[in-house]
């Protein structure tokens, strides 16, 4: 292991660290400029970032907090997240995540990617983390199974309740519209 400190924590794979924080970066911000602006959206941005995504995992395993640190393992998972065109794809990083030891993965990141491949496989969700927008501009979470107890499963995974996610999106995005 090389000594590469991130936050305090000694991390295994420290360029493959640095790759992937620059691939989420450029991911972001394609996504704040192109929200409201579509000539600045570039799905090409999504596909090679999950060609690149195969090639880590293929050489590395999934990029765990120990492999390539917190906030880089988290944004390993927005990339897969954004892989909607390879479902498959986002199902095979699901169960490798699904795989870790709980302190080497973010169980929000799992949750999340549960329900983004329930939405793209046209599935009630799990845990009410996608959201659309409605007539109105409203953000409202997708179709959800067994919605009285969302919250419950939301908390077990670490997450707030939907009613504070639903504010926070509002905040967050009160002006635009999703993609």
């Amino acid at each position: 292991m090389e000594d590469f400190p991130i936050k305090d924590v000694l991390i295994e794979f420290p360029e493959i660290s640095k790759e992937i924080k620059a691939m989420a970066d450029a991911d972001q911000d394609m996504r704040e400029k192109g929200i409201n602006n579509p000539e600045y959206w570039d799905e090409n941005i999504d596909k090679n970032n999950t060609n690149r995504m195969k090639q880590i995992i293929d050489e590395i395993g999934w990029p765990t907090i120990s492999k390539v640190g917190k906030e880089p393992s988290s944004n390993a998972w927005l990339l897969v997240q954004h892989a909607d065109h390879d479902v498959e794809f986002q199902k095979y990083c699901l169960s490798l995540m699904q795989a870790q030891p709980s302190h080497e993965i973010d169980s929000r990141d799992i949750a999340r990617l549960t329900d983004r491949i329930c939405v793209n496989t046209q599935k009630p969700q799990v845990y009410g983390a996608q959201f659309t927008q409605d007539s109105s501009g409203k953000f409202i979470p997708r179709e959800i199974e067994d919605p009285e107890n969302v919250d419950e499963r939301r908390k077990e995974m670490g997450m707030d309740t939907l009613a504070d996610n639903i504010e926070l999106m509002y905040t967050k995005y009160k002006t635009q519209k999703l993609k």
